[in-house]
């Protein structure tokens, strides 16, 4: 009787792109080279002290993490490493179960600690910090953490003083051109490109808000899922991003300024509708767009501070429609002063 691997026969391989192109040395690491040259110098020594990572969404730091693992345990890298999230599990037991199992207990292989990932920490309560200061005072000889945040200023200060902090950036727009010109289109063959690669590159951009590289990503293959003839455009990224083209923003205030309330009017309406935008979401890009049309900079400055005053009406709950109308009325009186 034949036996049947039901295992590979029904369970699809995971082809998530994020994973499929995380980097897996220090080298094919994007961006933050001051960052990685200095890990890379721990790792070569073998003798890291407790590193704490900051910085936005999709710049790497879960990444350097693992590349960290896989380079300091080489095959005995998942035994030696444990990831946690502390969005997932952020009060104190959490600390005194999970980590102090896992940091107490020795290494395997030549390097004498192991490394605990702890993602998202700034959500840890004020008593998990707490306890986790001590936790990592206590198991030194036999753990070391990397504790991974958005903003460190909410990591008390106890714990910073613990570790080497590196700060990370997002990525520069020549870094996402890199990416895809050397990876993805020279490896991937899921799609082709059907506009200027440099419409593709600022769609991108703009839909990463700066260089959001796990977004680029997670874009670019949804696009490929649904591209006609697997033909990535422009037009479809920011379709895909439910973010309008920059040209479509300047275009609304630009009518405002010139006094056609109407049709500004319009064109925001069909810009929100078309695009699935919410207020907040416009909002933002009018505030990105504001530096780019052709008005004096007072006017520009007095147009920003407006937009922060509607952005944090929307967030109290005003009515989207009239805060936006309110803009474009105050975009429009600009000219006349």
């Amino acid at each position: 009787m034949t036996a049947i691997n039901y295992e590979s026969k029904y369970k699809p391989e995971t082809n998530i792109w994020t994973e499929k192109y995380r980097p897996s040395t220090f080298d094919e690491v994007r961006g933050q080279k001051d960052i990685v040259n200095r890990i890379r110098t721990f790792v070569e020594q073998k003798n890291m002290p407790h590193l704490l990572f900051s910085g936005p969404a999709g710049v790497g730091k879960t990444t350097l993490s693992l590349v960290i693992a896989r380079q300091l345990f080489t095959e005995n890298w998942k035994n030696n490493f444990l990831e946690l999230n502390a969005s997932d599990e952020r009060g104190i037991d959490i600390v005194r179960v999970k980590v102090k199992d896992f940091a107490r207990t020795r290494a395997i292989g030549n390097v004498p600690f192991k490394i605990i990932y702890l993602d998202e920490c700034d959500a840890l309560t004020k008593e998990a910090q707490q306890a986790l200061r001590r936790t990592m005072e206590n198991y030194t000889k036999t753990c070391r953490f990397i504790l991974s945040c958005n903003y460190s200023s909410k990591i008390i200060d106890p714990i910073q003083s613990r570790c080497a902090v590196f700060k990370f950036k997002l990525l520069p727009k020549p870094e996402i051109e890199k990416l895809i010109t050397e990876r993805l289109l020279g490896e991937n063959k899921e799609f082709t490109i059907d506009s200027p690669l440099n419409e593709i590159i600022d769609a991108l951009y703009e839909i990463s808000n700066g260089g959001d590289m796990r977004r680029v990503m997670n874009i670019l293959q949804a696009c490929a899922s649904i591209a006609e003839n697997k033909k990535i455009t422009a037009n479809l990224i920011y379709s895909m991003g439910s973010v309008a083209k920059p040209e479509e923003i300047k275009d609304i205030l630009n009518t405002a300024i010139n006094q056609d309330f109407d049709g500004a009017r319009r064109k925001l309406l069909n810009c929100m509708l078309e695009n699935g935008l919410s207020g907040i979401d416009i909002i933002k890009q009018i505030s990105k767009a504001v530096w780019d049309i052709e008005i004096d900079n007072r006017a520009k400055v007095k147009l920003m501070d407006k937009c922060g005053d509607i952005e944090f009406r929307l967030v109290e709950g005003s009515d989207e429609f009239i805060q936006l109308e309110a803009l474009l009325a105050f975009a429009m009186m600009l000219k006349e002063k």
